[in-house]
């Protein structure tokens, strides 16, 4: 048989501590929160602004996203397409949303979509000429748009 040793808390020093410590605890979870939600507030608005800066120029901020994240480099695999399931991990859109994205850059001749060579069930996402131009001319905008929403 094991003996465990208990220290008792004088009854005037408990409340004081218990109050104490769920006051810290409800101060931290309101910070925790509030920053929470000051995150929200700065995502809401650069996506708005965003939206409306690249409007004139027949994009949203998600359509410039995947044609970002398409001029930006090549894919796990070396080639200059990527797959969709890569595309929506690096532009936090579910898969159907994306592929609603992807079938409109297609329609205005900004992305090519193709079958996978290494898997038929997958498709692969590429820039056309036109895509890579439209990139280029709308990049420094949206860059612009980040510096000015973004500064502390």
């Amino acid at each position: 048989m094991h003996w465990v040793q208990v220290h008792l808390i004088p009854m005037q020093q408990t409340p004081f501590f218990c109050y104490r410590s769920s006051m810290a605890a409800k101060k931290t979870e309101r910070v925790l929160v509030e920053e929470w939600r000051d995150i929200l507030a700065v995502h809401a608005r650069t996506i708005c602004e965003l939206d409306r800066e690249l409007h004139q120029h027949g994009l949203g901020a998600s359509d410039f996203e995947v044609l970002d994240v398409l001029a930006e480099g090549t894919s796990e695999d070396g080639s200059c397409s990527f797959r969709v399931q890569e595309i929506a991990a690096r532009v936090h859109l579910s898969q159907s949303a994306l592929s609603r994205l992807i079938g409109r850059l297609e329609k205005e001749g900004l992305v090519h979509r193709g079958m996978c060579s290494e898997d038929r069930r997958g498709v692969r996402v590429a820039l056309t000429d036109e895509g890579r131009a439209r990139h280029t001319e709308v990049k420094p905008l949206q860059r612009a748009v980040l510096t000015r929403m973004l500064a502390d």
